[in-house]
């Protein structure tokens, strides 16, 4: 990372927090104690900014400048509440279309369904606050920008995020091998949220269990899943195909 991409020091970082720069995550020396990072730990957890306790050698690795025991990571982009992207894209008269990451932490297959979504018309993603790929600057560049137009959405839960999806009537769509029904049998041409999971553990058991439609991508080979970032581009074009067929507008 570029150093542009971080804020040094307890004060630095609570200015930065207080002015309302868009924190990725803290992270804080592991026996940081004090007034000041009590306020600070305060702050962060009143606005919902993910902080990782690490040793002092990480926090030397990044930078050897007077860091005080605290460095926030800066995002590239700034966040978006889906309770204000949800109603907004009804008003709009928009047929909407949210992609929701469940577990992806790998920041090459995050780019690249960034850079799918975006040109399948995607209206936002939606990433937990834990773990979850960080939109920083390596996101950005290898979704080659998609990410500076895509709003993402980092929900404190995204069991609760896709609860409000379904409630505000989208057909929750969860690609998952488990399940037997073919991707292509699905009904797509409505309000759509589609959630994929992290290859090694797939969508969690509680969002899930939130799913309308548990569909599954069929494979022939000896390999037994495709990778997240191809699986979401084929079932990204499926909800493409079945918009374009059945000749409702695509954005």
């Amino acid at each position: 990372m570029d150093s542009s991409e971080y804020i040094f020091g307890i004060h630095s970082v609570l200015e930065a927090i207080e002015a309302g720069k868009t924190i990725d995550k803290l992270y804080v020396k592991k026996d940081l104690r004090g007034d000041a990072s009590a306020g600070l730990l305060s702050l962060a957890r009143e606005r919902h900014i993910p902080v990782q306790r690490v040793p002092l050698e990480k926090l030397n690795k990044i930078t050897r400048k007077n860091h005080q025991g605290v460095i926030a990571v800066l995002s590239a982009v700034a966040y978006c509440r889906l309770g204000t992207i949800v109603p907004t894209l009804y008003e709009d008269g928009v047929l909407p279309f949210i992609l929701v990451l469940d577990g992806i932490t790998d920041v090459r297959n995050f780019g690249a369904m960034a850079r799918t979504a975006e040109c399948c018309g995607v209206n936002a993603i939606v990433i937990p606050q834990r773990g979850s790929v960080s939109v920083g600057a390596d996101a950005v560049k290898t979704s080659a920008g998609a990410l500076l137009h895509v709003p993402v959405c980092r929900e404190a839960s995204l069991r609760d995020a896709v609860a409000y999806l379904k409630d505000s009537g989208y057909q929750i769509v969860a690609a998952t091998e488990k399940a037997d029904v073919n991707y292509t049998r699905g009904d797509y041409t409505g309000p759509v949220a589609l959630v994929m999971g992290a290859e090694d553990v797939g969508i969690s058991p509680e969002v899930l269990a939130l799913c309308d439609t548990p569909v599954s991508i069929p494979m022939f080979g000896h390999i037994g899943s495709l990778n997240v970032g191809v699986a979401a581009g084929v079932m990204m074009y499926e909800v493409v195909r079945q918009r374009l067929e059945a000749d409702v507008e695509i954005i």
